[in-house]
């Protein structure tokens, strides 16, 4: 167990060194609108602080959009109405970006030019100790297995899917963070439940300032917390999901606060276009689901979540139920978006496998103590 838990922490490694060659060879000029819209809001943390969540786009006076733009070839790079990823709020006459501010706050940590690479490489690291973390915890051999073959997978996450867009890799590590806490919420006593549960809302809060749609990935855990409260009727249910509500309000206050500057309302949305139509069962769009790879992610999540419904401990049943119903929220909210982009679906995959390994490796680990401690007696 010791040589091949090593074995398997060395190849990790050789993975994220893969990983690390790979990223020092990118460029953070590739012609993706998206990828500029980000870079400008971190320039404007970097230029103004804090005062950097307002995107007015009149707070280009030094040209830094307009010469990113010209510099991908951008042909309408001077028309205000044509910039990409901004939207006009009527009620206040302005432009704004339409995403959250996290993102553009996270390349802000590094320094202009060289802020894409350190921000893959951390999420690397991130995931790197959490996939560790996982093989150290492996009590048996099927258990390192899994473990293993996890970690190689999470890594290679972090390369292809997670390239698609710069929010993915810090929404990445909040995910991890959170399934491992999850997990670790449903094994604690009572004392330590209540901070584990507002770390998980914390960190769920913070990924909503990554991509807003993050915020369905709170919707399992409300579920399970209201409904074990109405079954309980305790003091100890009720402020824990107090707890994981203030938490989660807490940690997505900055897009709050920025959606008041910029769209005139904490509640008001800074997203337009297709972004903001309503529902609606589109075939291509299933059918693009359905032929992607990530489908392959979202199959094994519900085939995990199955198999740990079927244990009679009603822990393993308490995060099956919690999973399911958080991959079904999410599922019925994408699938029936109008557009189709494959990583849209990488966070509720995340949280939902990481929490399913470590509740499963915690599972196999009791087992494995159980049975040391009450040896079966040898046949004759």
């Amino acid at each position: 167990m010791k040589i091949f838990r090593l074995l398997c922490g060395i190849g990790l490694l050789a993975v994220l060194a893969s990983n690390v060659w790979t990223m020092s060879r990118w460029s953070e000029s590739r012609g993706v609108y998206d990828d500029v819209c980000y870079l400008r809001q971190a320039h404007l943390f970097q230029k103004h602080g804090l005062g950097g969540i307002d995107t007015n786009i009149i707070f280009d006076d030094d040209d830094y959009l307009k010469n990113k733009l010209k510099a991908i070839g951008y042909a309408e790079w001077n028309v205000v109405a044509r910039i990409p990823c901004h939207t006009f709020i009527p009620a206040a006459d302005k432009y704004v970006m339409q995403y959250p501010p996290g993102t553009g706050f996270a390349l802000a940590l590094f320094r202009e030019g060289f802020q894409v690479i350190p921000l893959y490489l951390l999420a690397n690291a991130t995931i790197l100790a959490f996939a560790l973390l996982a093989l150290f915890r492996a009590r048996d051999q099927a258990s390192l297995a899994l473990a293993a073959i996890f970690g190689f997978a999470a890594l290679y996450l972090m390369i292809n899917p997670s390239k698609a867009s710069y929010s993915v890799p810090p929404t990445m590590m909040v995910c991890a963070a959170a399934g491992f806490l999850t997990a670790r919420y449903f094994v604690e006593g009572l004392q330590r439940k209540l901070l584990l549960i507002a770390l998980v809302g914390l960190l769920i809060g913070l990924s909503v300032n990554f991509r807003l749609p993050n915020l369905l990935l709170a919707a399992g855990y409300c579920f399970y917390l209201a409904g074990a409260f109405l079954l309980a009727r305790s003091r100890e249910t009720f402020l824990q999901g107090a707890s994981f509500g203030i938490a989660f309000l807490i940690g997505m206050a900055p897009t709050l606060i920025a959606n008041a500057i910029n769209a005139g309302s904490p509640f008001s949305t800074t997203y337009g276009g297709v972004d903001v139509a309503p529902p609606e069962l589109n075939a291509g769009v299933l059918l693009s689901y359905l032929v992607d790879v990530q489908f392959t992610l979202l199959a094994i999540s519900a085939a995990w979540t199955a198999w740990l419904w079927r244990f009679d401990q009603g822990r393993c049943r308490q995060i099956a139920l919690l999973v399911a119903v958080n991959l079904a929220v999410n599922l019925i909210f994408f699938m029936t978006h109008p557009i189709f982009t494959p990583y849209y679906i990488i966070p509720i995959e995340m949280i939902s496998l990481w929490t399913l390994l470590f509740a499963t490796l915690d599972l196999r680990g009791e087992r494995a103590a159980d049975r040391a401690a009450f040896p079966q007696p040898a046949s004759a």
